[in-house]
């Protein structure tokens, strides 16, 4: 984990943050809509090859290219890219053709509780009862989500085709983040981003091909076209970059804390732009979840408070 940076002054990192989740909770609605007149995997595709040549070029123009670490740390960064861009946007996009932008949000949500128990049980941190009460809590906002709030639905186990890719996504993320805290110890978080974005971004456009959707681009809607723009740019390229500087500057725990915004973004754009319905279960879901986020990912477990 990156320590912070305390020679720089954190304050307005602290707001240029916020931009981090909203430009996320944006993708939702936009992912959603653009799976309607492009495919899927062709959306992924497009989307983090286009963002890995944008990063690549940032980080060699400053000057950050360097092989060697990516030689050594080779087969690292290829299952970094393997469960981090390339799995995770599989059932991420898949998932967003067949369940809500909301739902989507609060089910991905949960990666930063997943990805506590993983780091508890492999890489050997402490339990608290804080994370206990905040994975408890937020797996049954996730619960009530992908159940819609009915008992009916538990007991039938008939959840949406979409949740349960939404739910892959999160193993998949957890895996890469994972990953990632290995990976970065050898290799800067920006260098290796732009690397597994790149690597990813080709097992995307190889499984691109099973699609008919390199012949629908031309016919795609300025709305569409507006939409896949901004997936490359805002949440791809520069909320990554935020949130790389994020963690430079005030330290990996405060940064990931900002990710807690995500579903509450992504409610409120699905409902204004995408007429999205939220409803009471969506609300007590995004409730549930948040809390025990914060519970996990804010308050100081060291202490106590």
């Amino acid at each position: 984990m990156n320590t912070p940076d305390k020679s720089a002054r954190p304050n307005a990192i602290y707001f240029v943050l916020l931009l981090v989740p909203l430009f996320w909770g944006g993708a939702f609605g936009a992912t959603k809509h653009v799976v309607t007149e492009i495919p899927p995997l062709t959306t992924a595709a497009i989307r983090f090859f286009l963002a890995g040549l944008l990063m690549t070029a940032w980080v060699a123009a400053r000057g950050g290219w360097d092989w060697e670490p990516l030689k050594r740390r080779r087969g690292g960064l290829l299952l970094f890219a393997l469960t981090g861009v390339f799995l995770y946007n599989v059932f991420f996009n898949v998932g967003m053709k067949y369940t809500s932008a909301i739902n989507g949000a609060l089910v991905i949500v949960v990666n930063p509780v997943t990805t506590a128990l993983v780091a508890v049980t492999f890489l050997r941190e402490p339990w608290s009862w804080r994370l206990v009460a905040g994975v408890i809590l937020s797996f049954l906002g996730v619960l009530t989500t992908i159940t819609r709030g009915s008992l009916d639905v538990l007991a039938a186990l008939s959840f949406s085709y979409g949740d349960l890719l939404m739910v892959g996504g999160v193993v998949s993320w957890t895996a890469y983040t994972i990953i990632g805290k290995l990976v970065m110890k050898d290799v800067p978080p920006l260098l290796a981003t732009s690397a597994s974005t790149l690597a990813g971004s080709v097992l995307l456009l190889a499984a691109s091909l099973t699609e008919d959707g390199w012949s629908r681009l031309s016919a795609v809607s300025a709305q569409t076209a507006g939409e896949m723009a901004y997936l490359v740019i805002f949440p791809t390229v520069v909320a990554f970059f935020l949130f790389n500087v994020g963690i430079k500057r005030i330290g990996a725990s405060r940064a990931s804390a900002y990710i807690n915004l995500m579903p509450v973004n992504a409610i409120w754009i699905a409902a204004v732009f995408y007429g999205e319905t939220v409803t009471p279960a969506h609300m007590a879901g995004a409730v549930l979840i948040i809390a025990g986020l914060l519970l996990i990912t804010v308050f100081d477990k060291k202490n106590g408070r």
